[in-house]
């Protein structure tokens, strides 16, 4: 049961962090190009020549951690978000028009990928809480807000937050399927169980009680012990194996309203079909 557990996560979330892979792979390199070829309009390009080195090295040294979420810790997302924040704000040092004019930052949007990590890994809330860390970073770069500013900010709000509540809802989902192939492997375990007892122990203690009455003595007072014993055990395998049955809300507020919504229907054992 663990190993289709394992199976079903993997099959939720194992997509998410291999996209999260390429797209922080092809946003460092867009953010490598932007760069090149403007890299006129800079006052201190060594500025951007010296971070975009270190966002390379970073990024292709912490591909294995972005591979999965055992390997993405909490530390590595706050060194990464760092990563970021630091490009963004560095742009105005190598860049003095940056304050001026609408343009895009040293990591671009390279910083999108630490902000998606934080939204896989812990759901909407962390998703909230990285996006707002960029959007302080990115208003202090510019000094003020502009209308390019506010419409960055928000888009990857809305982006990362959306996708880490489609995260949860997945996880949710996958916990409810697990949880119903563990009811399911152990419904089927039970009704084998009842059908080897009913095939065995039953028919030998019916047997029992039939001979046992018609020796009569002291052989009849054992089959009338093997007979209550036939009886009980019949009703613990059939109680075990009843369906429960869904009631509505509005039944419930009828006959039953005293009891719960989850009603099981008893369920007669059957005759006994050994001959003596």
């Amino acid at each position: 049961m663990a190993k289709r557990e394992r199976v079903v996560r993997m099959s939720v979330e194992q997509p998410l962090w291999r996209a999260l892979t390429g797209y922080r792979v092809l946003t460092m390199v867009y953010a490598v190009l932007i760069f090149v070829f403007g890299h006129e309009r800079y006052e201190r390009p060594w500025v951007g020549v010296v971070y975009l080195a270190v966002l390379c090295v970073w990024n292709l040294a912490t591909l294995p951690k972005v591979a999965n979420a055992a390997g993405c810790t909490r530390r590595f997302l706050g060194a990464d978000l760092a990563v970021a924040l630091t490009g963004i704000l560095l742009t105005p040092l190598a860049d003095a028009h940056a304050r001026s004019v609408d343009g895009s930052t040293l990591p671009s949007i390279w910083t999108a990928g630490s902000v998606l990590a934080f939204a896989i890994k812990g759901g909407w809330r962390w998703a909230g809480f990285a996006s707002s860390l960029v959007a302080v970073a990115n208003v202090v770069e510019r000094g003020h807000p502009t209308r390019d500013t506010v419409h960055n900010v928000i888009l990857v709000w809305v982006a990362s937050i959306a996708i880490g509540y489609v995260v949860e809802v997945a996880r949710a989902s996958e916990r409810t399927l697990a949880r119903a192939l563990e009811i399911e492997a152990a419904t089927r375990e039970r009704e084998r169980l009842a059908r080897d007892i009913h095939d065995g122990v039953l028919q030998v203690l019916a047997m029992v009680q039939r001979r046992g009455t018609a020796l009569g003595g002291e052989a009849a007072e054992l089959g009338r012990m093997a007979g209550e014993q036939e009886v009980a055990l019949r009703t613990l395998v059939a109680g075990g194996l009843a369906r429960p049955s869904l009631v509505s809300e509005d039944e419930s507020e009828g006959p039953w309203s005293g009891s719960s919504r989850w009603t099981t229907r008893p369920t007669t054992p059957p005759p006994s079909t050994c001959a003596p």
